[in-house]
């Protein structure tokens, strides 16, 4: 007989004796005659229950908890309720009640000092941790590491009315009283910020304030990331860049948004990109009937597909500069909806290919929007960017010569928008991953300008507002999306060395790329207009004689002084080679 099966055993006898001796208190004070067979089936009725809920027998000594305390209370006074007053003929309840609370205090403070002394002392807590948040996650959190080497000091709440309490004998104190307890000399190994409903500006600001305290710092997911089915502990993640500079915007709508893609039919190019494959992934999300996606890259594709993997879901290999092809797909499609992210937008390399980057960018959404107006797509929204505004490069200029375009061709019933952002956290260009790589190497990090400055905004965020400016367009608009205040790169470089922990690494400035400046814009001018959501504004339409732009564009695809060009398209085009 193994061990596993002796500690059963035990765990049954214990119960039993319990039980009898919890029934003899009862009988005496009541000087009641003793009747075996009430005592034999009340044990059986709790045994029963107690094996079947529980599973007592093997895991409850070790796991007892306040929680299962009240729990197994509520089971086996039921079972007592229904078993004792037929076994017996009639019902006590005084007699019943005071037997009860025997059988509980005894059980369960039997369990409980096992927990405390026994279990719990098996467990050497040699690391200290301290939960910020004294709400229901970190009560879960708390709970978690009972078990665990984390000896949990204190939690933090800003609440100044928790601030006066424990939980669990634990006391909640504010950020202050924990700056003075480390002058005075503590210290601590873990901080769980425990509030996944917070913003990205919070934790940053208690990074900022409290990240020196801390050997490690650990981050709940956000609210609808949270999987309800896994231990909360097994969810923390370590705190990136991108939770610090993440901006949520506060006004998401989210019913618009399936309000306009809900039993549509989407076509996206460019799908398999950082942009175009987040597009991809909000059309399934929100329930699209159909979703057709364009890539000339045939990883890209693949992998998009593979993610998705979706009977609603159909895939074309191609440019958009292959026109024959692009029409077929489109006229195959019947899409009710073409969202065009397919671009060069990487600077330095546009300008170092710029007849072909002009040819993909403009020819190809020129392509785009010209077959959506012939086929009747009924909303096309064009991906630009912020770059496009007095633009210093190649790449923002041709999504200004896109932008002109969009704005002043003929659509009949097509409704033609742009959408102008700037960077987004993690995609394909961003600067995130390059430092990510080179602080992997072990540095140097290399900023091109200790004053150079970019808007940032994560993907997933800055899709839905594509889409829900696509809910609200009417055609002709540049919709601006709000992103906030622009953040210092030397600053998001100095961040994640401090994320890492290698605090050697250094920062090289090597000089502004071509075509690079210090700081983007996202209006021209202050003559923009509001919409109904505060994170999406409209620019000024730019009005531009359509049959002189397209002769325009004729002539800069085979022109050879393509930058002048570009410059008599977009007077605000200042080249910096």
């Amino acid at each position: 007989m193994n061990f596993y099966l002796d500690k059963r055993i035990l765990n049954l006898l214990v119960i039993i004796f319990l039980s009898f001796l919890s029934f003899a208190w009862t009988f005496w004070i009541f000087h009641d005659k003793f009747e075996l067979y009430v005592v034999l089936w009340v044990i059986l009725a709790r045994i029963i229950a107690s094996v079947s809920i529980f599973k007592d027998f093997s895991l409850s000594w070790s796991r007892v908890t306040q929680k299962t305390f009240l729990l197994k209370s509520l089971v086996y006074m039921a079972a007592f309720i229904v078993y004792m007053p037929f076994l017996h003929g009639k019902i006590r309840i005084a007699f019943m009640l005071s037997e009860l609370f025997f059988y509980l205090f005894s059980i369960n403070f039997a369990m409980y000092l096992y927990y405390m002394f026994v279990n719990r002392s098996k467990i050497k807590k040699d690391k200290s941790l301290i939960i910020y948040g004294a709400g229901r996650a970190g009560l879960s959190l708390e709970e978690e590491y009972r078990n665990t080497n984390y000896k949990i000091k204190y939690f933090i709440d800003d609440d100044k009315a928790l601030q006066k309490r424990s939980i669990d004998g634990i006391r909640i104190i504010s950020k202050q009283t924990l700056k003075t307890k480390v002058k005075n000399g503590d210290k601590f190994d873990l901080l769980v910020i425990a509030m996944p409903s917070i913003k990205s500006r919070r934790i940053n600001v208690i990074y900022e304030r409290l990240g020196g305290y801390f050997k490690e710092i650990r981050v709940l997911p956000a609210l609808d990331e949270i999987l309800s089915d896994k231990s909360f502990v097994k969810q923390l993640k370590k705190i990136s860049v991108e939770d610090l500079l993440a901006r949520y915007p506060k006004d998401l709508d989210k019913k618009a948004i399936s309000s306009f893609l809900r039993g549509k039919t989407v076509l996206v190019t460019g799908a398999g990109g950082s942009i175009g494959s987040e597009i991809c992934r909000q059309c399934i999300k929100y329930s699209v009937k159909n979703l057709f996606m364009i890539d000339h890259s045939e990883y890209n594709l693949y992998m998009i597909c593979e993610e998705l993997k979706s009977k609603n879901i159909k895939s074309f290999m191609h440019s958009v500069l292959d026109k024959k092809a692009l029409e077929k797909s489109i006229s195959y499609c019947k899409p009710d909806i073409i969202i065009h992210a397919a671009a060069y937008k990487h600077v330095p390399l546009v300008e170092d290919n710029i007849t072909y980057a002009i040819q993909n960018n403009i020819k190809g959404t020129k392509n785009c929007i010209d077959l959506a107006i012939k086929y009747g797509v009924k909303k096309f929204i064009l991906i630009s960017t912020d770059k496009a505004v007095r633009p210093t490069n190649v790449m923002g200029t041709t999504k200004r010569v896109c932008e002109l375009y969009a704005g002043n061709v003929e659509t009949n019933d097509t409704e033609v928008v742009a959408v102008r952002f700037g960077n987004v956290l993690g995609s394909s260009g961003s600067v995130i991953p390059k430092f990510k790589k080179q602080i992997e190497k072990g540095g140097p990090i290399t900023v091109t300008h200790p004053d150079i400055t970019r808007y940032f905004m994560l993907i997933p965020e800055a899709c839905e507002l594509v889409l829900q400016t696509g809910a609200i367009a009417k055609g002709g608009e540049i919709f601006i999306l709000d992103m906030g205040e622009p953040i210092k790169i030397v600053d998001l470089a100095h961040k994640m060395i401090e994320l890492s922990g290698k605090h050697d690494i250094e920062i090289e400035f090597s000089g502004l790329r071509p075509g690079e400046k210090l700081y983007e814009e996202l209006l021209i001018d202050e003559s923009d207009q509001e919409t109904r959501y505060s994170s999406i504004m409209v620019a000024k339409k730019t009005k531009y004689n359509i049959d002189k732009l397209n002769s325009d564009i004729e002539e800069l695809l085979i022109c050879e002084d393509k930058i002048k060009k570009l410059q008599e398209i977009v007077p605000e085009f200042t080249h910096k080679p």
